[in-house]
């Protein structure tokens, strides 16, 4: 791998980790298309995703530390005062959110330990499950536009809406599923406006890629010994910052757009990968 490889994987990593249209389906095709495992073992090329996959985690943090501040805060305050007996509501609607956050997280934390080896394994590769995870979720999504009501804002959920969004984020771990789609998709179910829904599936998915990647961070490490430091490290440094435009951009554009153009861009992508999968059998 080069310099110029590890900054397009950085690119990639950066614009799909929030776009709803799959950054591991990407990852694969940018591999393959990039001749990276005539260079790389298909576990350090797993691996090197592993790392740089923090720089979106930096990157959504950053975009939400005001958020990340208050709802630590009011979630540390409020459970407290809860012990007491004192029913202060001034912190409440903070410790909300992030209980609702934890409950939503469980999900994909249970399944992700339990079935790890399965997640890791020779499922990631296979574009046939990409491509149809990309159209599957094209439908769905498209879906939720037409029967969500998208009239909630985040105050509004509860432990129901943060379980179907938790419960759609686990949907992610398989290929071309797209974290940010699956969410995205579950919450415009539950009758969440669109912006409350992107918001939603970023706050959710803090733990859930702060988790993946610091518990394969170590081992993703001892992997990569043989591959440049540099290029990892500016790999991650390019994800950071276009992971940090991802989010602003989309944000903005879902205040006055539907999911319309990604869900078009899912399907005809998806149909590009089974094309190319049924041309290699």
């Amino acid at each position: 791998m080069n310099l110029l490889h590890a900054i397009i994987l950085g690119i990639i990593q950066g614009l799909t980790e929030f776009i709803p249209v799959s950054s591991s389906g990407h990852l694969i095709l940018a591999e393959k298309w990039m001749g990276l495992e005539q260079t790389m073992t298909p576990e350090q090329i797993t691996a090197f995703v592993a790392v740089i996959q923090l720089g979106t985690l930096a990157a959504v943090i950053v975009y939400f530390i005001g958020d990340i501040v208050s709802i630590t805060v009011g979630f540390l305050q409020g459970n407290r005062l809860w012990l007491q007996g004192i029913r202060d509501p001034s912190p409440r609607k903070a410790a909300r959110l992030g209980w609702l956050i934890i409950i939503g997280t469980l999900p994909i934390g249970t399944v992700g330990l339990l079935a790890k080896k399965l997640i890791e394994g020779n499922l990631t590769k296979n574009l046939t499950v990409i491509g149809v995870s990309m159209i599957a979720w094209a439908v769905l999504l498209f879906l939720a536009e037409q029967f969500g009501k998208r009239r909630n804002e985040i105050e509004h959920i509860g432990v129901r809406e943060a379980l179907v969004i938790g419960v759609a984020q686990v949907f992610s771990l398989i290929p071309g599923s797209s974290r940010s789609g699956t969410t995205i998709t579950g919450a415009l179910f539950t009758g969440m406006s669109r912006e409350a829904a992107a918001r939603f599936s970023f706050l959710l998915s803090i733990p859930a890629i702060g988790a993946s990647g610091l518990l394969e961070f170590k081992e993703a490490l001892h992997l990569l010994s043989g591959v440049s430091m540099v290029n990892l490290a500016v790999s991650t440094a390019v994800s950071a910052v276009v992971g940090y435009a991802s989010i602003a951009f989309l944000i903005s554009y879902l205040r006055r757009h539907s999911t319309y153009a990604f869900i078009i861009y899912r399907l005809i992508v998806g149909a590009i990968v089974l094309g190319v999968a049924f041309y290699r059998v």
